[in-house]
C-alpha cells in the first residue's frame, strides 16, 4: 500500500544550516561524545536477554518491553521484537548500529538478516548491527484489525489489487478501507493512537541505551529516513553518525505541520508520483535500447517500447489476462522498479508474458531469516497506523478519484497507484497522540549524512536535497543510478563514503556524486566511480 520495504516478496505486493561542515569532520569515534537532548522520560531503559535467534543462528534476538505511553511510563506496556548480528572483528569493534528498512510497516527482524549481506564489509566487521520490528509492527505487539486468518484473507480478497478501476470498483475499495478502519477502532483503540514515528523514535532512544552506547549510530532507508530525522530533532544531543538513504521530504510528509486538510494526498506532495514515472521512462528507455536477450519487454528502441508498454496497459484496461488487472500491473511495476538487480529483468519478463496474453509464474520469494518467526502477520492496517497517525491526507474519499487524474497527467500511470495509495487514510480512525511535526533543523551533536538515487520510484531525488537543506547538520551525497535505495542497488563508491562516515566520522567533500556500480540490463562491471564538484553541483545532476 505505501512505499514497500525494499526486500521483494515482503508483503503485496528545517531551516537554516547552523554550522559550516568540511570534508575533515569527525564524530568523536569509539570513545562516542557526552550525549545530550532533552530530559528522558522517567521509565528505565529495557534489559535484553540476547539469545540465538534459532540453533545455529549468526543472528540473536531479544524481546524489549518499552511504555505504550510514554507520558505515562508506569502504564500500559509493549513489547518490541529485536535482532542483531554481533560485530564479525569483536576485538575491533566500535559500537552498535541500528537498522530501521522502511515501510512504514517494514519488520526489522526479517529484512535484517535478509537485507545483511548487502551491509559494506567494514560495517559488519566494526559495528554489532540491530534491527527491531517497530511498535504496531510484526512480531512486536502489532496492529491486528481481525480475530482469524480467515477474516483477514477475506478483506483482502474483497478489495482491488494495485489501485481501483472504475467506479465499482473505487467504491469497493473505499469501501473495504472504511470496514478497515472500523475494525481497527473497535479491537485496540488505544494502541492505535501510539505507533507513531515519535513514538517510535522513543522505543530507539531507549534501545540504544539498553545496549550500552552513549550516542546513537544509526542507519535509515526509505521511510526510516523520516524515523531518522524526527530522532535527530527529538535528541539532538544524542547522535553520533546518521545516514539516511533514499529520503523523505519532512515538511512533505506533515504537510508543513498545518492543521488544514492537505489538498494533495501525501505522495502526490512528495513528487513521488514524478519520481516514478521518470523511473519508469529510464526502465523503458534502457529496455528499449537493448536486445530481447537482455530486457524481453524490448521492441527494438526506446520509443517503440514506450509505445509498446502504453498500448499493454491500454488493453489491459479492457481485458485483463487472468488476475493481472491493468491495476495489479501497473502497481507490480512501479514495486518492481525498486531493485534493479534482478528487479528489472524479472519484470520486463512478466510484461512480455502479459503481451503475449499469458499469466505470469509468481515472483520467487526470498529465504525464509533464521528467526523463530520468518512470516509475521503484516496486514495493511499496520502501515496504514503508522502512515494515518503522522501524514494528512485528504478525508474525502470521493475526491480520489480527480486527484488520481490530476496525477496521470503529469505522472501517467504510476500517478494512479501513488494517489491511491494515501486514500486509505481518509477513514483512517485514529491520529497520533503525541507526533513530531518539527522543526527539523535542531543542531546535533554530529552532522547527518544524506543519500539520494537520482531515478527512485518511491522517494524522489528532491527530497533528498530538501532533508539535506532541512536538517542543521547534513551533507548530500548523491547516488547517480536507479531503484529505491542504495544500499539495495549497490555503489562501491557510496559504500565507501558511508563506512569512512560511521567509523571516522569524515563526511563526504561537498558536491560528491556517486555512480551505481551495475547499469540496468547491462554487464556486470563495476564501476562505482566518484565525481566530486563544489558546492551545489550535485543539485544540478538531478
Amino acid at each position: 500500500m505505501l512505499i514497500s520495504g525494499p526486500i521483494a516478496g515482503r508483503r503485496r505486493r528545517a531551516a537554516a544550516v547552523t554550522a559550516v561542515l568540511t570534508c575533515s569532520t569527525v564524530l568523536t569515534g569509539p570513545d562516542f561524545a557526552a550525549a545530550g537532548g532533552p530530559p528522558s522520560p522517567s521509565a528505565a531503559a529495557p534489559r535484553l536477554e540476547w539469545r540465538p535467534c534459532v540453533r545455529g543462528s549468526a543472528f540473536d534476538c531479544a524481546t524489549a518491553r518499552v511504555p505504550l505511553d510514554y507520558r505515562n511510563p508506569g502504564g500500559r506496556t509493549i513489547e518490541l521484537a529485536v535482532i542483531k548480528r554481533p560485530a564479525t572483528d569483536p576485538r575491533r569493534r566500535l559500537g552498535t548500529l541500528f537498522f530501521n528498512p522502511g515501510g512504514p510497516g517494514g519488520p526489522g527482524t526479517v529484512q535484517m538478516p535478509q537485507t545483511y549481506p548487502l551491509f559494506p564489509r567494514e560495517l559488519r566487521e566494526r559495528f554489532d548491527i540491530v534491527s527491531w520490528d517497530p511498535r504496531g509492527i510484526g512480531s512486536s505487539t502489532a496492529v491486528n484489525c481481525f480475530a482469524t486468518p480467515r477474516e483477514a484473507t477475506a478483506w483482502i480478497v474483497g478489495k482491488p489489487i494495485g489501485f481501483p478501476v472504475g467506479a465499482r470498483q473505487r467504491a469497493a475499495w473505499t469501501a473495504a478501507y472504511r470496514d478497515l478502519g472500523r475494525r481497527c477502532e473497535q479491537r485496540d483503540p488505544q494502541l492505535l493512537r501510539h505507533v507513531s514515528t515519535a513514538d517510535t523514535a522513543r522505543d530507539l532512544d531507549r534501545l540504544r541505551q539498553a545496549v550500552g552506547d552513549p550516542q546513537l549510530s544509526y542507519l535509515g532507508i526509505s521511510y526510516g529516513t523520516f524515523l531518522g530525522a524526527t530522532y535527530a530533532n527529538l535528541f539532538p544531543g544524542r547522535v553520533r553518525a546518521m545516514a539516511l538513504d533514499s529520503t523523505i521530504d519532512p515538511q512533505a510528509w506533515t504537510n508543513h505541520a498545518s492543521d488544514r486538510v492537505p489538498r494533495l494526498p501525501t505522495f502526490l506532495r512528495m513528487g513521488t508520483d514524478l519520481g516514478a514515472a521518470a523511473t519508469l521512462d529510464q526502465f523503458l528507455t534502457r529496455c528499449g535500447a537493448t536486445t530481447t536477450a537482455r530486457c524481453a519487454f524490448s521492441a527494438g528502441s526506446p520509443r517503440a517500447t514506450r509505445d509498446k508498454f502504453d498500448r499493454l496497459m491500454r488493453r489491459l484496461r479492457e481485458h485483463p489476462v487472468g488476475t493481472w488487472t491493468y491495476g495489479r500491473t501497473v502497481g507490480d511495476t512501479v514495486n518492481s522498479l525498486y531493485n534493479v538487480h534482478p528487479g528489472w529483468a524479472l519484470l520486463a519478463g512478466r510484461l512480455q508474458t502479459l503481451w503475449q496474453g499469458r499469466t505470469p509464474a509468481p515472483s520467487p520469494l526470498p529465504a525464509a531469516p533464521p528467526i523463530p518467526y520468518p512470516h509475521p502477520y503484516l496486514g495493511d492496517e499496520q502501515a496504514a497506523a503508522v502512515f494515518c497517525s503522522d501524514s494528512p491526507n485528504p478525508r474525502d474519499p470521493g475526491a480520489y478519484h480527480a486527484l488520481e487524474e490530476f496525477s496521470a497527467r503529469r505522472a501517467g500511470d504510476p500517478g494512479r497507484f501513488w494517489t491511491w495509495a494515501g486514500e486509505p487514510c481518509a477513514t483512517w480512525p485514529a491520529l497520533a497522540a503525541t507526533p513530531y511535526r518539527g522543526p527539523w533543523n535542531k543542531p546535533t551533536a554530529h552532522p547527518i549524512l544524506v543519500i539520494g538515487t537520482t531515478y527512485d520510484p518511491a522517494t524522489p531525488f528532491s527530497g533528498a536535497q530538501a532533508m539535506a537543506k532541512e536538517l542543521a547538520h547534513a551533507r548530500l551525497l548523491t547516488h547517480h543510478g536507479y531503484g529505491h535505495t542504495a544500499l539495495t542497488n549497490p555503489s562501491t563508491c557510496v559504500n565507501t563514503y558511508e563506512s569512512r562516515y560511521f567509523i571516522t566520522g569524515t563526511l563526504p567533500p561537498p558536491g560528491t556524486a556517486c555512480q551505481q556500480d551495475t547499469p540496468p540490463f547491462a554487464a556486470p562491471v563495476p564501476r562505482g566511480g566518484i565525481a566530486t564538484g563544489g558546492g551545489a553541483k550535485a543539485n544540478h545532476l538531478f
